[in-house]
């Protein structure tokens, strides 16, 4: 049997419109699928009755993949598709496989050599990147930095340093409610003439994306991103 087909769904990064988002080929395509392998079954069924699928959401098959997922239940998640139908891989970051541990599952469907056929959709990280006006010939996505306030403080010094040393931008995230944290220690330790951008809640109404030298940070307030989606960018 032929199997079926993976599709990497772009999704919403917030409460906005998916056709504000998302092409009309992405979301007819996603409408005529009822197979979905997803990060959080809630927000995917939310997402899935706001592009109104063919099928009532109540009666489309939701195989979750998360964090906790483990290597071993991996190929369960192939079935449908190795019995012939096509499937749907949602996250809640965007674009599939970016920071997402949709990764996971492509990379096994390349090796059972199921096709993997990636949509057009934002990534908050490259929307980011595009907005900064920093390098984008040469830069690293490092996911979250660490919690412990020592350990992040250690951690920006790398970063900044590595970025001096490469000229490369340095982007990375952390959780929503840690984000004020994360922006003063920045503020606090960088050299003043460090680059960093805040991109936050990209593509809503209240999208903020602001790119200033460190210097020009300490002589201003900082915004309030506690518990708000926010992508950070440091050029030295």
């Amino acid at each position: 049997m032929t199997p079926g087909r993976l599709y990497l769904l772009p999704v919403t990064l917030g409460d906005d419109k998916p056709e504000a988002v998302l092409s009309a080929e992405v979301i007819r395509l996603a409408q005529t699928l009822d197979t979905f392998v997803v990060e959080n079954e809630k927000t995917a069924r939310r997402f899935l009755s706001a592009i109104k699928t063919k099928k009532p959401v109540r009666e489309l098959s939701m195989l979750l993949l998360n964090e906790h997922t483990t290597d071993q239940e991996l190929p369960a998640l192939l079935a449908p598709l190795l019995a012939g139908k096509d499937v749907a891989i949602m996250s809640e970051a965007g674009c599939p496989g970016i920071a997402d541990p949709g990764a996971r599952l492509v990379a096994l469907a390349h090796q059972r050599q199921i096709q993997v056929l990636p949509l057009v959709g934002p990534s908050s990280i490259l929307l980011a990147l595009m907005g900064s006006g920093f390098n984008g010939q040469r830069f690293t996505f490092l996911g979250y930095l660490p919690s412990d306030k020592t350990q992040r403080i250690k951690r920006i010094q790398e970063i900044e340093k590595t970025s001096r040393q490469q000229r490369e931008t340095q982007i990375f995230i952390e959780t929503p409610y840690r984000n004020q944290h994360l922006l003063e220690d920045l503020v606090t330790h960088c050299q003043a003439s460090t680059s960093l951008c805040i991109a936050c809640n990209l593509t809503l109404p209240e999208q903020i994306i602001l790119s200033r030298p460190i210097s020009a940070w300490k002589n201003s307030p900082l915004p309030e991103l506690h518990k708000q989606p926010t992508v950070f960018l440091l050029l030295a």
